[in-house]
């Protein structure tokens, strides 16, 4: 049974996205499951679903161009009447990270990598 219309990954690293995506499709809590490599295309894809299709999106806070933070300034301005889950899934463990992800009201939580099905059970 699946909870959420889709699940988005944000990553800028394509080895990391292919594991996590194989690893979320292994617990069906998504009919659909993309994944992107530049933050950009991911808000370009939000703007496509209407406020209804709620998603997860987990998301990487060190990204060229567009970071992780830069994302969630643009989708606080862009889509404040969605009702998705986001949560942070980075590499960093800076305690200033994680309390910087808390400022984020959209944040539903911080999650170090490498994703598992623990992590992920835990916030779904």
């Amino acid at each position: 049974m699946s909870s959420f219309y889709s699940i988005i990954l944000v990553d800028d690293d394509p080895i990391n996205n292919l594991i996590n995506k194989r690893l979320v499709s292994k617990l069906g809590i998504a009919p659909k499951i993309e994944e992107y490599l530049e933050a950009e295309r991911a808000i370009e894809k939000i703007r496509t679903l209407s406020s209804d299709q709620n998603i997860l999106i987990f998301l990487d806070i060190n990204m060229p161009v567009m970071n992780g933070w830069d994302f969630l300034n643009q989708y606080l301005i862009e889509f404040k009447d969605r009702k998705d889950k986001i949560v942070v899934l980075s590499s960093s463990i800076d305690f200033q990270d994680r309390q910087k992800a808390k400022e984020f009201g959209c944040v539903e939580g911080f999650i170090e990598k490498p994703l598992t099905p623990e992590k992920i059970k835990s916030i779904i």
